[in-house]
This record gives structure tokens, C-alpha cells and sequence, in this order.
């Protein structure tokens, strides 16, 4: 797998954690530092953590499914893109308050939340070509760049970009299934 297309996985999966942290940076009063690089931290670790757990489960299971490895690494990720996309056409309208406080019990449950994609993901990398020590790098990485981002907009400009990233980021998510599979069949080559 090229380094783009790994790359434009860590954006996919780090749709969500950026649309939170949107979210996180909106609902502070003022832009702390501090806050942004808790909140992209924890948000990239545990994006790094879970595809590393799906790839291990996947890699369990590989030679059981090898045969047909493409339709699963596909519909993994048309699921989890579908469902990227389906969030951002059914979100309803925000609530929180306005507040300071960042509360890391909060903020683990979020981090879990938007990291279960990052899940199913990684249990589709194991049946692909790729170095998953890296693949969990640039992920990890992604994510918390990302994440820090987000709040630093979210902060600045408020709600207008997190249903456009989730929107993009399923998108990217499914056309990188469908091409798994052309490649596979050897439509593509």
C-alpha cells in the first residue's frame, strides 16, 4: 500500500476525532495550548491503539478468510465510511455550553467513540501490504495533528467545517474499499 493511500486512511479516520474536537474548540471560552495538545493526544493515541488491536485480530483470522480478504477489507470500510456519512447528515443541532473545563473521563469516552472506526480499520490492514508499526504511526499522528487543528478552529471560527471533514472523510474511506477490490480482481493494476 503507497503512502497515500495510508495517508488518506489517517485522514478518514481522523475525520471524527477532528469534527470533536471542532466541536471541543467551539465550546471553549478562550484557546488555551494546553487543552488543544490534551485533547490531540489523547484523541491520537487512542487512533493509533485501536487499528493496531483490529490489525492484531485481524491477523488472527487471515488465513481463514484469504481468499476473499478484498470483500472484507471493502466492506469494512464501506461500513465505516457509510457510517461517517450517515452521522454527518443526521446530527442534530449542538447544545453544549460554553466552558473552560476539560474533563478527561469526558474527553477518554470521546476519544473511544471516534476511534472505533479506527478499529475496523485496522482489522482491514491486515490483510493488505502494509508495515502496521507505520500505518499506527501515521495515524496516531494524523489524528492529533489534526485534533489540535480542530479545536484551534473550532475555537476560531466555529461548527462549519466538521460535517464537511466527516462527510470527506467517509468518502475518502469507501473509494479506497472500491479500489482494495478493483485492485484485487485486477480491474486495476
Amino acid at each position: 500500500m503507497s503512502f497515500w493511500a495510508l495517508f488518506l486512511i489517517a485522514l478518514g479516520v481522523s475525520a471524527d476525532a477532528f469534527a470533536v474536537a471542532l466541536g471541543k474548540g467551539l465550546h471553549m471560552r478562550r484557546f488555551a495550548v494546553r487543552r488543544a495538545v490534551v485533547i490531540a493526544v489523547v484523541f491520537g493515541l487512542f487512533q493509533a491503539v485501536m487499528p493496531l488491536l483490529g490489525w492484531l485480530l485481524g491477523t488472527t483470522f487471515a488465513g481463514a478468510i484469504e481468499d476473499y480478504d478484498h470483500w472484507v477489507a471493502f466492506g469494512l470500510l464501506a461500513l465505516v465510511g457509510g457510517k461517517m456519512l450517515w452521522e454527518a447528515f443526521s446530527r442534530h443541532e449542538d447544545t453544549d455550553e460554553d466552558t473552560d473545563r476539560l474533563r478527561i473521563r469526558e474527553l477518554s469516552v470521546l476519544a473511544i467513540a471516534t476511534s472505533i472506526d479506527a478499529l475496523a480499520v485496522g482489522i482491514t490492514l491486515a490483510f493488505l501490504p502494509v508495515s502496521i508499526g507505520w500505518a499506527v504511526l501515521l495515524i496516531g499522528i494524523t489524528t492529533a495533528v489534526l485534533s489540535f487543528v480542530g479545536v484551534a478552529v473550532g475555537r476560531r471560527v466555529g461548527a462549519r467545517f466538521g460535517k464537511p471533514a466527516e462527510i470527506a472523510g467517509g468518502v475518502v474511506l469507501i473509494l479506497i474499499g472500491v479500489q482494495i477490490v478493483l485492485e484485487h480482481t485486477g480491474v486495476l493494476g
